[in-house]
């Protein structure tokens, strides 16, 4: 799976589930629910426990999954997650030398940014796409709209506080995808082993990412 394909999938999907749980166990149970359910992607965050050998595990048994890593802070993490398997890198804030790190690895990169300038500056850098982070406190879909005026062209992904309420206005404001936290990845769900709770918020947020990017009516 090489990095326009990767690329290709994060667009086509609209969705990354941000897994950030208490264990190894939890991670493996919510992804693999996850993308039984339709959704074959995850951002794995580095803060949970046995991150890295997750991401291998992981990234061994299930071909078709588009397996990221999340929380990705300096180099030497990227460096792991990448030797993982791991076929994106993303981070809450804007590391250059991430960037040129999976540019010349030619892995998918989306670090996080807040400001314009920011936004530009990792366009520049040569990202993928560029994670606008904590999106619902700077504005949510408000926020994203008035980005897309100045950067139409480049491709954004709305993460933190998206849920099933907010979800659609932030894919008709213009974002490529969206990162979405525990209003996905129930820790309930989690706590009960209960797939089919995800099957049903999976379905949910698909199908409202769908009609989202139907034509609108004028």
């Amino acid at each position: 799976m090489n990095q326009d394909t990767v690329r290709q999938r994060i667009e086509q999907l609209g969705i990354i589930p941000a897994i950030r749980v208490a264990s190894a166990q939890d991670a493996v149970f919510a992804i693999e629910a996850i993308a039984a359910s339709g959704l074959p992607i995850a951002e794995l965050t580095m803060t949970t426990p046995g991150a890295v050998p997750t991401l291998q595990r992981l990234a061994s048994q299930h071909s078709d999954l588009v397996i990221g890593a999340g929380t990705v802070l300096d180099l030497d993490a990227a460096r792991r997650c990448l030797d993982a398997g791991a076929r994106f890198l993303t981070s809450p804030s804007l590391n250059l030398e991430i960037v040129e790190f999976a540019r010349k690895r030619g892995v998918v990169v989306l670090p996080g940014v807040m400001t314009p300038t920011e936004v530009i500056t990792a366009w520049h850098a040569g990202c993928d796409f560029v994670k606008v982070f904590p999106c619902s406190a700077l504005g949510g879909a408000s926020y994203i709209r008035a980005l897309r005026g100045p950067f139409p062209d480049i491709r954004l992904i709305g993460s933190g506080g998206v849920t099933e309420q907010t979800v659609t206005d932030y894919i008709q404001a213009g974002c490529s995808a969206v990162g979405i936290g525990r209003d996905l990845v129930s820790p309930e769900a989690i706590r009960r082993r209960q797939p089919h709770w995800f099957h049903e918020l999976t379905r949910r947020f698909m199908e409202l990412v769908k009609q989202a990017r139907q034509p609108q009516e004028r």
